[in-house]
């Protein structure tokens, strides 16, 4: 008879426990595009056509090792996100603002025309 996964962590030790707990965490935090969309339960298609382009082209983003930020942004907002880039040092995080400027600065002349 099948258990529920509750019930076989609940009996798990402490130590396995933390580490299946850090394991699905980093699992969260970290994931290719196609299962970001999957996650936000949304397929091909109607991210497609949330973004104007053929089911095709939103294939080709997921399966590119490389993209334009402004790419990455549009995809990432279509799912209801946004999209951040942080630069990793020893010292510390940094939050690179100029694609937000560029993507703000579009976006202001699209409104006057």
């Amino acid at each position: 008879m099948a258990r529920k996964f509750s019930e076989l962590f609940d009996k798990m030790p402490p130590e396995s426990q933390r580490r299946a707990m850090q394991i699905a965490e980093k699992m969260r935090a970290e994931m290719p595009l196609a299962l970001l969309r999957e996650a936000q339960q949304m397929t091909q298609e109607s991210l497609a056509e949330a973004l104007d382009i053929g089911q095709a082209a939103v294939s080709r983003i997921e399966h590119r090792t490389d993209a334009y930020v402004s790419t990455l942004r549009r995809y990432v907002e279509a799912l209801g996100g946004e999209l951040v880039i942080l630069a990793r040092f020893r010292e510390g995080e940094v939050r690179i603002t100029q694609f937000e400027d560029i993507a703000g600065q579009k976006a202001k002349r699209a409104q006057t025309g």
